[in-house]
């Protein structure tokens, strides 16, 4: 017998339809709009509005809902006292902006925030990048980007938590709590907008903006969890996707905008699209003309239209001939304004022009510092190579990257400055003042020249240590960014070859948005640090791993490949019905290449050791609707203080549908001093061990099950679970 888990999918999110009098303070404004009021508050439309009158006479008719890329105070002051002030019904406008990994001070990529496996810090982070956004003025942002990836090639890797549904819903669950805050209505409140709804991150090739093809099972467990995960710890909005999915782009897809989120999970909040979605639902070719889209878009549940006007243009006409009931739009009314009630945009409409937005201060960037230490995965570090003596006379520091603020920051940087970024050859230097710190670029991020491999060469054999920065540029990741080839751009793996043939202890530090295919510097490299694109505090906060202020103990939160043609490659994948075996040609396998990735998800070195033992389920044996309590011990067996994520898998052999080798269902990460041994907890129960069968329904169903835990998706301690009614 299979126990249904409808509790699952109807729990109630955080941001619940408002109280009786809220709804009824909504309706009594909808009795007194017209129909082109209630299409203004449809539209947002981009900024800024220096020299722009188009604006400011929209605010003043009432026909404006939102506005993005609007900042600064005394900017959005002025907009919003056209519409608060000068319009007839007085509506405020809710002001946007792409808010993705700080604002003033940038932390760390969401991909690399994602390393961290530290949901608390990312809680952190995005509180205080919404307390900077709001002190401009800003009440909303397009954050987090919960879309599920598989496929590195994408340029969004960067904006996501990689490749696992568990992992993503975490982060998701956080980075909402942090942009919102305890209280919404405070002004240092930011909307939180989960994007991309859905699908988005499974696009074709790997390239941006492209047709997506997944199963509702796949769609359910894995694409859908990080969007419940946001909607139920209170995200306001959604944004829907560019993509089309199962012939039906996701800006006009009324199963998941209406019966999903509307009808499942009861989202009280709205849909905007994603910029101009609805105008290309023509080239999506579902749609031919701007009527069309209009219709479409509106009725399965996009209720905001971003940039284009189509909402505008056409809804008058398809109202009136009856294609488009005025119902429709008038709940699409209701749910913009039942989140502009919520922040309190009506009882204080206007940013305080006195809360300025200012330089990070040194509480900002202390944490941006930490956050980036805590992001940054050890991946290789062969003899103890890392970290280097603070007694060095003499360090190379070569790369491209070495003094790049622009690939030290990554895409989407909000209100950041690249002067006020810390360099990775900056933050070298101020570890070792007493050193001669020695530079040398070594080549450019593009052609083939190796003009500059000479002096890199001789800049490495004059020093006792080489620091090696190669990457990716950074306009080189983020939207519309897809890369056919993963593999260090230009000349970069010659430089490191000429490089490393001097045989001087060499770290090299990787500054990239995406999983890259490294296996010829893996060959070569006796150490290489996983830095990702690390934000205002960057070369502080790689000096502080390399000479060992700090220990590294981030996790992959993607799979890295062995080589291109093995994308996408993911942990979680089926068993099939021959899985690889060294020793049986027909097997699925490469002849080729390996199967297995170069560095596996949730791979992260330290620069001390932990072991587990004792693992323990109490009880063994439970029934669908039970849950069991899972022990394990981890140890530091090193000398030195450092970081372990334990990771807890599951995986159920046997069921009425084919299930992945490994699913993670539980991790923590912990800081523990030479010698110390801590017990870990962690609870299996329906929502954890539960699956869509072959009826769709979840459920948990009886059976046996494997369960695992280790410090990476490979390896670890097992223990058999039964679950019988």
């Amino acid at each position: 017998m299979r126990i249904l888990l409808a509790f699952f999918l109807a729990a109630a999110p955080v941001f619940s339809a408002p109280n009786t009098a809220v709804e009824s303070r909504i309706q009594k404004i909808l009795n007194r709009m017209t129909l082109s009021e209630k299409l203004g508050q449809l539209q947002q439309l981009g900024g800024p509005i220096e020299g722009s009158s188009q604006l400011m006479d929209l605010a003043r008719h009432g026909k404006i809902g939102a506005t993005l890329n609007v900042r600064g105070a005394k900017n959005l002051n002025a907009l919003q006292r056209a519409a608060v002030e000068g319009s007839r019904l007085k509506i405020p406008i809710l002001f946007g902006f792409d808010v993705i990994h700080g604002y003033r001070t940038i932390f760390p990529i969401p991909l690399a925030m994602a390393s961290s496996w530290d949901p608390s810090l990312i809680e952190k982070v995005s509180r205080l990048a919404a307390q900077e956004a709001t002190l401009d003025g800003l009440r909303w942002t397009f954050s987090p980007m919960v879309d599920i990836t598989r496929d590195p090639r994408w340029g969004r890797v960067a904006e996501g938590a990689g490749e696992d549904p568990f992992l993503g819903a975490a982060m998701a669950r956080a980075y909402v709590r942090g942009y919102q805050g305890e209280n919404l209505s405070a002004p240092d409140s930011l909307a939180a907008c989960a994007k991309h709804w859905v699908g988005y991150g499974a696009a074709e090739g790997g390239r941006d903006y492209s047709t997506t093809e997944i199963s509702e099972r796949t769609l359910r467990e894995i694409y859908f969890p990080p969007f419940k995960a946001a909607l139920d710890a209170g995200a306001l909005t959604l944004m829907s996707a560019f993509n089309d999915l199962d012939g039906v782009p996701s800006s006009a897809n009324p199963f998941t905008l209406t019966k999903v989120l509307r009808g499942e999970w009861k989202f009280p909040g709205f849909v905007v699209s994603d910029s101009n979605a609805i105008s290309e639902l023509i080239q999506h070719g579902i749609a031919a003309n701007g009527a069309e889209a209009a219709q479409r878009a509106l009725t399965a549940g996009v209720d905001m239209e971003m940039h284009s006007r189509l909402y505008e243009e056409n809804l008058p006409t398809l109202i009136k001939s009856g294609l488009v009931a005025q119902s429709t739009v008038d709940e699409a009314v209701r749910r913009i304004l039942r989140v502009k009630i919520a922040l309190g945009l009506f009882k204080q409409p206007y940013a305080d022009e006195t809360r300025t937005s200012h330089t990070p201060d040194a509480a900002a960037r202390k944490m941006a510092r930490w956050a980036a230490v805590r992001s940054m995965v050890l991946l290789k570090n062969d003899g103890k190579t890392l970290p280097f003596s603070k007694n060095l006379k003499r360090v190379a520091v070569i790369g491209p990257l070495a003094n790049d603020t622009a690939a030290e920051l990554g895409s989407w940087i909000g209100n950041g400055r690249l002067e006020e970024t810390i360099t990775l050859l900056a933050g070298v230097r101020a570890a070792l003042p007493n050193a001669k710190v020695i530079f040398a670029s070594g080549c450019a991020m593009s052609g083939d020249s190796d003009a500059g491999f000479a002096k890199a060469v001789r800049a490495a054999q004059s020093s006792d240590a080489v620091v090696l920065a190669l990457g990716e540029a950074g306009d080189m990741t983020g939207e519309a960014t897809s890369r056919a080839f993963l593999n260090l751009p230009g000349p970069q793996i010659n430089l490191a070859k000429a490089v490393l043939a001097v045989g001087k202890p060499t770290a090299v530090v990787l500054l990239n948005g995406r999983p890259l295919t490294l296996s010829t510097l893996t060959q070569r490299a006796p150490a290489i640090l996983e830095a990702w694109q690390p934000g205002t505090e960057a070369g502080n906060a790689i000096a502080d791993i390399l000479f060992g202020n700090a220990s590294p103990g981030g996790k992959l939160p993607m799979t890295f490949p062995f080589t291109l043609g093995q994308v996408p490659l993911y942990y979680n994948h089926k068993n099939t019905g021959r899985p690889a075996k060294d020793d049986d040609h027909y097997t699925s396998k490469y002849i080729d290449a390996p199967v297995t990735p170069l560095f596996p998800f949730g791979w992260g070195l330290s620069y001390t050791s932990t072991r587990l033992s004792n693992l323990t389920l109490s009880p063994q044996k439970i029934t669908p609707d039970q849950k069991t309590i899972v022990h394990v011990f981890v140890e530091n067996t090193g000398n030195r203080l450092g970081d372990e994520v334990v990771e807890l898998y599951i995986r159920r052999r046997a069921a009425s549908v084919t299930r992945p080798v490994a699913e993670l269902k539980g991790f923590q990460r912990v800081t523990l001093k030479p010698g110390e041994k801590r017990q870990l907890k962690f609870d299996l129960g329906p929502k954890e061990l539960g699956f869509y069968g072959l009826d769709m329904k979840y459920a948990v169903e009886p059976g046996e099950y494997e369960i695992t835990v280790g410090t990476s998706s490979v390896g670890g301690l097992t223990a058999p679970l039964s679950v019988s009614n």
